[in-house]
């Protein structure tokens, strides 16, 4: 009852948001693939890991912006606003989330992903076109703002708008606002989703970089609260996460 009550939530909101930035004009949808479900990620990495390996191809102004932050969130002077305030991570740092979530392919013309971390919900247009920078800068977003296409059974997700309040990871990683994400998802069995996402961000990376996340269906997993500072799920057992268990680790949804 909970999962439908949070569903319906999810929904009706993003109902609502699907009238905004992206434009009037439709466009022609692919055959749609199927990708919804409650899905978990198979690891938790707190740095983006490069396809390919290495270090992240940052510029000048790119390796300044990333020593300030790394060296504010050690100090203190730079808050991670996303763990003390529960404001929304940002992409593609939410997509490594050590948490559930789940896609649900409504209401019609629209994708929602919905985040136990929290809260977050993603609504993916699937019948606009992705609005310019300049038309986007009047309104900047923690997850920016995202459409998408199907191409055979990939889910296509192009995302930009965002705010400069977030990172690209845990660590620290930095954008500005001229940040573009392009996500493919796409089913790789039946019961494990991958997702590679380019980033593109000329002022702080000398190129193009993609990083890959892979998740498992998990759909007897119920999407639980999230509150920053509080008691929540058990996620130790998720490889990478190294922060004591908060719950009893006999949690049922381990196993």
């Amino acid at each position: 009852m909970q999962k439908l009550s949070f569903r319906a939530v999810a929904v009706a909101v993003c109902m609502l948001s699907a009238a905004a930035i992206g434009g009037s004009g439709a466009i022609a949808a692919g055959a749609a693939g199927d990708i919804s479900g409650t899905w978990w990620a198979t690891k938790y990495d707190a740095k983006l890991q490069i396809v390919g390996g290495g270090p992240l191809p940052l510029t000048a102004a790119g390796k300044e912006a990333y020593q300030k932050n790394r060296a504010g969130l050690r100090d203190g002077s730079i808050v991670d606003a996303a763990r003390k305030f529960c404001v929304p991570d940002g992409i593609p740092r939410v997509l490594a989330n050590p948490y559930p979530f789940e896609i649900i392919q409504a209401p019609p013309g629209q994708i929602t992903i919905v985040y136990e971390l929290n809260h977050q919900i993603r609504t993916v247009a699937m019948d606009k076109k992705l609005p310019t920078y300049e038309e986007l800068i009047p309104y900047p977003f923690y997850n920016g703002h995202s459409v998408g296409r199907w191409e055979g059974d990939t889910l296509v997700v192009e995302t930009a708008g965002f705010n400069e309040k977030t990172f690209l990871d845990a660590a620290g990683a930095p954008h500005t606002d001229a940040l573009k994400v392009t996500e493919r998802w796409r089913k790789i069995s039946p019961t494990q989703l991958e997702n590679i996402a380019t980033i593109n961000d000329p002022m702080y990376y000398t190129r193009d970089f993609q990083v890959r996340f892979l998740y498992n269906l998990r759909n007897e997993v119920r999407l639980e609260d999230y509150v920053c500072g509080e008691p929540h799920r058990d996620i130790s057992k998720v490889p990478g996460v190294q922060i004591p268990p908060q719950v009893p680790a006999a949690d049922p949804t381990f196993k």
